[in-house]
């Protein structure tokens, strides 16, 4: 049996083959939907793909509505399911410039939510918080991938810089990194 692939959030970028959702109905999306209200109005384990694209970083300005929705997530997909997370860079223009965005989200953020990297906070005795044990919960990332802006893109493709000084710039810098691409796997107990 297939799993439902939602495009969360969709606004104006409906996807063929997934069911586009969003708060408003202004772009006609298949279902209208508030994500920041739980529960969601699709099954336990039914999605077997998400698609968020420049979505999460507008949800979830109080932390415990933030942690709602990565339960909730966590409760419809199936175990193996892929979330496929686009956001803008929290030192990027395009996250400063937006009054809507109410959170940044980076591979560190969405670490929490892994128990694998919550083991591995216990046994390094990091204090970051075990949000996947907490929440019950387990999400793996599977992939991390930067859009650099095109003034950074191309000083590394002309050689004015090499990926040690790219590195450098995107730790300190401003407006190195456009864009954050992430794909995440649900992980569950499986009986």
């Amino acid at each position: 049996m297939t799993g439902l692939r939602l495009n969360l959030g969709c606004g104006d970028t409906r996807l063929a083959g997934y069911v586009n959702v969003d708060k408003y109905d202004t772009f006609a999306p298949d279902v209208v939907a508030d994500l920041e209200a739980v529960p969601w109005p699709w099954p336990d384990g039914s999605v077997e793909e998400i698609q968020l694209i420049h979505v999460l970083e507008h949800l979830g300005q109080s932390t415990g509505t933030f942690l709602g929705i990565m339960t909730e997530m966590h409760r419809v997909c199936r175990h193996g399911a892929r979330i496929h997370i686009r956001v803008p860079h929290p030192r990027s223009d395009g996250f400063l410039g937006d009054p809507t965005h109410v959170r940044p989200i980076t591979p560190d953020v969405l670490s929490l939510f892994s128990l694998e990297a919550n083991r591995l906070f216990m046994a390094r005795r990091w204090p970051n918080t075990r949000l996947a044990m907490y929440l019950g919960v387990d999400f793996r990332t599977v992939s991390v991938t930067y859009k650099l802006t095109p003034r950074w893109q191309q000083k590394l493709a002309s050689g004015q810089i090499t990926h040690d000084d790219l590195a450098e710039a995107a730790e300190s810098c401003n407006n190195v990194i456009d864009e954050i691409a992430l794909e995440l796997e649900a992980l569950k107990d499986l009986p």
